[in-house]
């Protein structure tokens, strides 16, 4: 279910190191937003209100609302600052955006049907290899998440970026520079140690029997 995420921000002339360090101290988080042909406006936003907001997967490939002094205007995440050892955002940057603006951003990768998958039933472990992908599209075709089935997926085989199926106005930021880029995304692999469970209790169960024999 798509969820609306707006962020209440107010601007800020104060700049610089002390300045941010002051609104730290204070509960809030220093920011800035920009693009679509309009002058940079350096904002500031409470901690707890943003931190509540990147707790869902969602508000990193979103079209967010982000309020400045009362006035609403269309954006996404560009960059977040976090504190090395604490809990807490730094800095965060938004990038406006309007519907027929191109832009490229990092979405999740969401993948079902892995536990019913072909090669986890013949006993395959699987191997998430990327998490996020960069795609280019509109922003209004931005989707929340790419989506990847598992179901068909046998031992040994994987998925690559060429396999997945996209939104209609999606593209893959990578693909665009020619097949070498095409990267594995999954794979199903034999653990270690060879077959499946099965394949180990028929071979522990023949060692007994020759050793009985014996």
């Amino acid at each position: 279910m798509s969820v609306d995420f707006t962020i209440i921000a107010e601007s800020r002339k104060d700049v610089g190191k002390g300045a941010s360090r002051r609104l730290r101290h204070a509960g809030k988080v220093p920011g800035i937003i920009y693009g679509s042909g309009k002058d940079p406006v350096p904002f500031t936003v409470v901690q707890d209100d943003l931190q509540h907001h990147l707790e869902h997967e969602a508000f990193y490939s979103h079209i967010l609302t982000v309020t400045v002094d009362g006035k609403a205007q269309k954006a996404v995440l560009k960059d977040l600052q976090r504190h090395p050892a604490k809990p807490k955002v730094l800095h965060v940057d938004f990038l406006r955006v309007s519907d027929k603006d191109v832009i490229n951003m990092q979405v999740p990768v969401h993948f079902i049907n892995e536990d019913v998958s072909v090669g986890v039933k013949e006993g395959g472990l699987v191997s998430h290899l990327l998490s996020t992908i960069e795609i280019t599209c509109k922003a209004s075709d931005l989707p929340e998440y790419l989506q990847i089935d598992l179901l068909n997926l046998d031992v040994g085989a994987s998925l690559h970026l060429s396999d997945i199926d996209l939104p209609k106005g999606v593209q893959i930021t990578a693909l665009t520079h020619g097949a070498d880029h095409d990267l594995p995304v999954v794979s199903i692999h034999t653990p270690k140690g060879g077959g499946s469970s099965e394949e180990d209790s028929e071979t522990a169960d023949a060692a007994a029997e020759g050793g009985a024999s014996e």
